[in-house]
């Protein structure tokens, strides 16, 4: 028998390194499927070799489909910019031997024609020799990070509650306006706007149902405006309008007529039909700054003129706005620790009952002891206090010195001298408001009817049913009630048969038409008549001459108050007033004595 013996040592090595090559395959292939990334291969003339599971699932070919094919056929791609495909860019890895980075933005169409944003990288693929043997593309789905990446790129430059523009991003279309009307040698506009009554429409019916009303307001302010202008929220209630290419004068003017009737219309929240107005203020580049931040604070500035005006209308800038400006930063800022420095203090006015010639009570006006500027009148410092959110505090100053005031002239034997403070709208619409008098009324001692409330019609017209309801509240413990500058309000006078009120205060315009003959004086003469008929007590302000006090006196008025009886007076002036009255001396209605002069002097 003869053995044929052949070494087949090399065979083995063979088979050894083929299957530990066939077992690194597998093991790659294994590792390629389990990568997020996906990974496709191809040979030099770029036809696909290998697709791993996150490819076959991105391109929507199979591995079986893919493989032959050429790579533009399966990875369909183009750069958002315009640049070369992946097919492109591999067959340059190829032939450079080098790695490359196709642009981050790119766009895979899928085989069902679908489009996802993708990022990508490019490398070789070597032999053992080191000779290029084809390339390998690695990417991956970016649609959903870029979405995110836009939407917080989007919430860095919007408001979140009404998707407009937001200061930032105004600034920058403000700046790039400006450059396009060098150019063009033509002007734009910025209108700063600011709403009226909000904050109690905020505060009364909720921060959900004030956010809507905002968002209402954005949209008509959106809808009043053209493609090419911006509309943008600040902040809080406050708007601003960047209108461009201003062709004529009139055009701003035109838009914030506009702004201002379609503000002011209804808006419906929750089946509520809320009221609000604005006010605007007006710069224009280049006349009123160069900058975006200097046409800002002009129409800022402008817009507090605007509300200095009476609100509800629109004001443009005028350079002497900005020495007010300036005044009324000061006065905030002096304001805010005024409190704390004691530097308030009231003075009293009297109330004389015309009937018997005696003083029937005071109002307590506040004054501040400025530090630098002396003694300031509260229409140079109230109108900020309430803008910049003091007016509650001060109000609860004023109303606890008033009444621990009246408590001292009580327990020093002065009879029936009540005080009457007034309260503003801000004040009257706190939450806060009615426990806040019964807690001070409690801590001081005075009687609640030894207290006048002093409200104007504007401060319960718009929500009547609620106002009704506080003032009742506040009546029913003894507190009296008076309607301040009666007839120049809103004088529905429906409003006098709801509300629990005493008295009214015929404001001093009325007074002030006796002068000028009996017709002139009708509607003094009317109002007198028809609070004697309602049962209420009927008070003149502002009498400063003998024959307005005479008129009064003839018309059966209960009460009068002005600098013909006494200016406003420190605390110890009154005191020596009512001293002066208890000796005897005191105001004789229509009589001007001797005494009246005498106390008048004192004043």
């Amino acid at each position: 028998m003869t053995f044929a013996i052949r070494d087949i040592t090399a065979r083995k090595q063979t088979e050894a390194k083929l299957l530990q090559k066939m077992d690194e395959l597998s093991r790659a292939q294994v590792t390629l499927n389990c990568i997020g990334d996906a990974v496709v291969c191809t040979d030099l003339m770029t036809n696909i070799t290998f697709l791993n599971r996150a490819a076959e699932t991105m391109t929507g070919w199979s591995v079986k489909e893919a493989c032959g094919r050429p790579l533009a056929d399966i990875l369909n791609t183009g750069a958002a910019t315009g640049g070369d495909s992946s097919a492109t860019t591999a067959e340059l890895a190829i032939l450079e031997h080098a790695a490359e980075l196709v642009p981050t933005r790119c766009v895979l169409v899928r085989r069902n024609g679908r489009k996802i944003q993708i990022e990508n990288s490019v490398a070789p693929l070597h032999d053992q020799k080191g000779n290029a043997s084809g390339a390998v593309v690695v990417f991956r789905d970016t649609t959903t990070a870029q979405a995110m990446a836009q939407q917080i790129a989007h919430a860095a430059d919007h408001d979140w509650l009404t998707d407009l523009p937001n200061a930032r991003l105004l600034s920058r279309r403000i700046a790039k306006a400006i450059k396009s009307a060098r150019r063009k040698k033509s002007r734009l506009a910025v209108l700063f706007l600011d709403l009226d009554g909000f904050k109690y429409i905020n505060d009364s019916l909720g921060h959900s149902t004030g956010d809507r009303l905002l968002q209402s307001v954005a949209k008509r302010l959106v809808g009043c405006v053209r493609g090419c202008d911006t509309v943008s929220r600040q902040g809080g209630d406050e708007f601003v309008v960047l209108l461009t290419d201003v062709q004529r004068a009139e055009d701003p003017a035109h838009l914030a007529g506009r702004l201002l009737r379609s503000v002011a219309s209804v808006h419906t929240v929750d089946q509520q039909e809320l009221h609000v107005t604005t006010s605007i203020g007006v710069s224009i580049f280049p006349d009123d700054g160069c900058n975006a931040e200097a046409l800002l604070m002009n129409a800022d500035t402008a817009m507090y003129q605007a509300k200095e005006n009476g609100r509800h209308g629109f004001q443009f800038f005028k350079p002497v706005m900005n020495a007010r400006a300036v005044e009324r930063q000061s006065i905030e800022e002096a304001l805010r620790s005024a409190l704390e420095r004691r530097e308030f203090s009231l003075h009293y006015q009297p109330k004389v009952d015309l009937r018997t010639g005696l003083i029937s009570g005071a109002e307590a006006l506040v004054r501040w002891n400025h530090p630098d500027r002396g003694l300031l009148l509260p229409s140079t410092f109230i109108p900020v206090a309430e803008d910049c959110g003091l007016i509650v505090a001060i109000g609860r100053w004023v109303l606890r010195e008033a009444c621990a005031q009246a408590r001292d002239w009580a327990d020093a034997g002065f009879p029936d001298i009540g005080v009457a403070v007034n309260v503003s709208t801000i004040e009257f619409r706190s939450d806060s408001f009615v426990p806040e008098i019964f807690a001070i009324l409690e801590d001081t001692g005075l009687a609640p009817s030894s207290l006048e409330l002093e409200l104007t019609e504007s401060v319960f017209m718009k929500h009547l049913e609620s106002a009704a309801s506080v003032l009742q509240s506040l009546r029913s413990s003894g507190i009296q009630i008076a309607v301040d500058d009666f007839g120049t309000g809103y004088s529905c006078l429906s409003y006098l048969r709801k509300l629990p009120v005493d008295t009214l205060k015929i404001d001093r315009s009325f007074v002030a038409q006796v002068a000028l003959g009996a017709d002139e004086a009708a509607i003094l003469t009317a109002i007198i008549s028809m609070a004697r008929h309602l049962r209420l007590q009927a008070i003149a302000e502002g009498v400063e001459t003998r024959e307005e006090l005479e008129f009064l006196h003839l018309q059966n008025c209960a009460q009068a108050q002005g600098y013909y009886f006494s200016r406003p007076v420190p605390v110890s002036n009154f005191v020596r007033l009512l001293l002066q009255q208890a000796d005897g001396q005191k105001f004789e209605g229509a009589r001007h004595t001797r005494h009246t002069q005498l106390a008048c002097a004192h004043a």
